[in-house]
């Protein structure tokens, strides 16, 4: 991804909300905080942001926050050994449940979908654990899901993640699958890099405090800006174009991350939503990045991208099929 011009870091009213509702854990007394030849903490290196744990809280835990020793231990061996050795629906984005729809096409042996956090979903506020949607929130929402479960009639029809556009991992916010979990951060004086594994994607994050972008141009990934609240990184990204649609969300989408070290292995990610034509209120979600001793490898989606081709292909054949029928 080549180095755009991203030109002013704007103090936004709805950053509170992800300071107040953030549930890092407490560093450890042994553990002494890195830093950059420059200055900075030390956020350097390979992360995973899997967690077994469903970003909105099930029905069925309704009014709890945590689960008992019990319940992670089932969970924990749940996400290893799902239902023939195959994976457990997942099913908080439209690409996830794109995926499950295609009935995991691997055993258990090549996925890696994390443990459990421990809690009953990874939103901690509101304290109901749900998303507060707008109806039309909503109804955007769904209508993706919808859209997901009939044959398509075009590649525009399938997520941006089958068509080699942008994956829901890459963010921002960034959100755990069945695989491909990893991040590389590398960080400059001025500047901190996201770089996901999944299709590759780099965030550029200018930590300078130069001018946003015109609003008039959207991007993917929005325009992010960064700058340190103590020793936590803060990335605030607007300017969306709104395709992603994460959970909902149009181009009015924002997001803040905080990431903050909390021992030579943990990187508590924080991330605030908000977008008034999407959710009622912002709403906040937090888990534990483990770092991991080893690199990020190609993610060659384009190397002839032989399952979108399938997909619209066994699409023009069922509408055939169909055709036959009647």
């Amino acid at each position: 991804m080549a180095v755009r011009r991203l030109c002013a870091a704007v103090a936004m009213g709805w950053l509170a909300p992800a300071a107040a509702a953030q549930t890092p854990g407490a560093p450890s007394d042994a553990w002494t905080l890195s830093r950059t030849a420059w200055g900075d903490p030390d956020l350097q290196g390979v992360w995973s942001f899997a967690a077994y744990t469903p970003l909105e809280r099930p029905a069925r835990y309704a009014g709890r926050e945590h689960l008992t020793p019990e319940e992670i231990a089932a969970l924990d061996e749940e996400a290893s050994t799902g239902p023939d050795r195959r994976p457990p629906p997942r099913g908080s984005t439209p690409e996830q449940r794109a995926f499950d729809l295609d009935a995991s096409p691997y055993n258990a042996f090549w996925y890696e979908s994390g443990r459990s956090t421990g809690r009953t979903a990874l939103i901690v506020d509101p304290p109901d654990g749900r998303i507060p949607f707008t109806r039309e929130g909503r109804r955007r929402r769904d209508a993706r899901w919808d859209l997901l479960r009939r044959p398509a009639h075009g590649p525009e029809d399938r997520t941006p993640g089958e068509r080699c556009v942008h994956s829901f991992k890459a963010g921002p916010p960034m959100t755990g699958g069945s695989d491909n979990n990893h991040l590389r951060l590398l960080q400059a004086p001025g500047y901190a890099v996201v770089w996901t594994e999944n299709i590759h994607d780099a965030r550029i994050v200018p930590l300078d405090g130069r001018p946003r972008i015109a609003d008039a141009v959207r991007q993917w990934m929005g325009d992010p800006r960064g700058r340190w609240d103590g020793d936590t990184l803060v990335v605030e990204t607007t300017r969306f174009n709104g395709k992603a649609a994460y959970q909902g969300s149009s181009d009015d989408l924002q997001v803040v991350e905080r990431f903050t070290l909390t021992g030579a292995d943990t990187l508590e990610y924080v991330y605030t939503i908000a977008g008034a034509d999407t959710y009622a209120k912002p709403w906040t979600a937090a888990l534990t990045m483990k770092r991991l001793d080893g690199d990020l490898y190609e993610f060659a989606c384009h190397e002839g991208n032989y399952g979108l081709e399938g997909i619209l292909a066994g699409a023009r054949a069922e509408e055939r099929a169909s055709a036959a029928a009647r």
